[in-house]
């Protein structure tokens, strides 16, 4: 059970931008990383395109899960997890992770924001925390 990335993105009017990332793309191929990550990023925005506010859903692409919520006031959060990861643990960290960036990031912010622009770095932190470790 792996999580890959937990991102949080603004769903504004026209586009859906990301606001900030955590990846965890060790158990890929050193070569296939930066693609990798460049899918993740690529499918978390159009999950959150695609979805409507105030919604939570989970798709399947490919060999992952990626687990969607948006609330209604746009901000938007996706977990990318394998196959076997708790659905029920992902909307929870999602819940987590956009009430938490709501405090702390202003709204204000988040239309025009970027990840080089937010400051919000409890994300890794997070990834890292429900992580499953296997011995």
């Amino acid at each position: 059970m792996r999580l890959y990335s937990l991102s949080v993105l603004y769903k504004g009017d026209p586009k859906v931008h990301l606001l900030k990332a955590a990846y965890d793309v060790s158990t890929f191929n050193f070569f296939q990383r930066s693609s990798v990550q460049e899918f993740m990023t690529f499918t978390s925005q159009l999950i959150v395109e695609r979805s409507v506010l105030g919604s939570r859903a989970s798709v399947k692409e490919q060999e992952y899960l990626c687990h969607v919520y948006v609330r209604n006031d746009g901000l938007a959060g996706v977990v990318i997890a394998d196959n076997e990861y708790p659905q029920r643990v992902c909307f929870t960290l999602l819940d987590k992770v956009l009430d938490e960036f709501s405090r702390q990031v202003s709204k204000m912010d988040w239309p025009s924001g970027s990840p080089a622009t937010i400051s919000y770095s409890a994300l890794d932190g997070y990834l890292n925390k429900y992580q499953v470790r296997t011995p």
